[in-house]
């Protein structure tokens, strides 16, 4: 196969696995979806969809948020872990949006990447998925597949979102990112990895993972 061959493989493959695409963090509006993207960091999805209900309830916008004290926002979402840097980010950037923005959301990756605690990653997922702007957010699971299908070197998540955005059509980004993410978990996890189910990977897998696969299994 060639590389545009694996790439229409994975893009029809997806598509029939996911036709309908869940968004993975609860959420109402871009300051919520920032809030929760922010809590996701080092943490699971099911925790952070416990946790701000609870949170939402006290504040679901930056004015109401900048209300509590950063002792009050921590005592809140300590399960999701990191509690004190999550707290002290969403405090100062609540600030920062009232401010600077009049309480709303940027809508550039730039403009987010300037607010406390908030990453490339972060920006990303937020202009995706709250305002439907082109970006391909690479987290783990996307960074694991694309270097296991290989279609990146798996340097560096960089180098990862770079040669994504190289292969993938640009109007199947946002789509696509939360595809692989679901893929990643149901049929090609980090740990307890069954190449059985995982079609994508068996069928144009790199050589060098395949083997490391079948060693394992002896």
């Amino acid at each position: 196969m060639t590389k545009a061959e694996k790439v229409t493989f994975v893009i029809d493959t997806l598509k029939q696995l996911y036709p309908q695409i869940p968004i993975p963090l609860d959420h109402k509006d871009p300051y919520t979806l920032l809030i929760a993207v922010l809590l996701s960091a080092q943490s699971t999805d099911v925790k952070v969809n416990q946790i701000t209900p609870l949170l939402f309830e006290v504040a679901d916008n930056p004015y109401d948020m900048v209300k509590l004290s950063v002792e009050e926002i921590r005592e809140i979402i300590k399960p999701v872990g990191l509690s004190p840097m999550k707290a002290k980010g969403i405090h100062g950037l609540s600030l920062i949006l009232i401010d600077k923005y009049d309480g709303k959301v940027p809508e550039s990756i730039e403009a987010l990447e300037q607010l406390p605690a908030v990453g490339h990653k972060t920006a990303s997922v937020v202009v995706s998925q709250a305002f439907n702007i082109p970006a391909f957010p690479v987290d783990t699971h996307i960074h694991r597949l694309m270097y296991r299908w290989n279609l990146t070197n798996g340097k560096n998540v960089v180098q990862t979102e770079k040669d994504a955005k190289r292969l993938f059509p640009k109007d199947l980004w946002n789509e696509l990112h939360l595809q692989i993410i679901w893929y990643g978990r149901q049929y090609s996890p980090a740990r307890g990895w069954d190449l059985e189910k995982d079609i994508i990977t068996a069928t144009i897998g790199r050589k060098s993972v395949l083997k490391e696969y079948y060693k394992s299994k002896k």
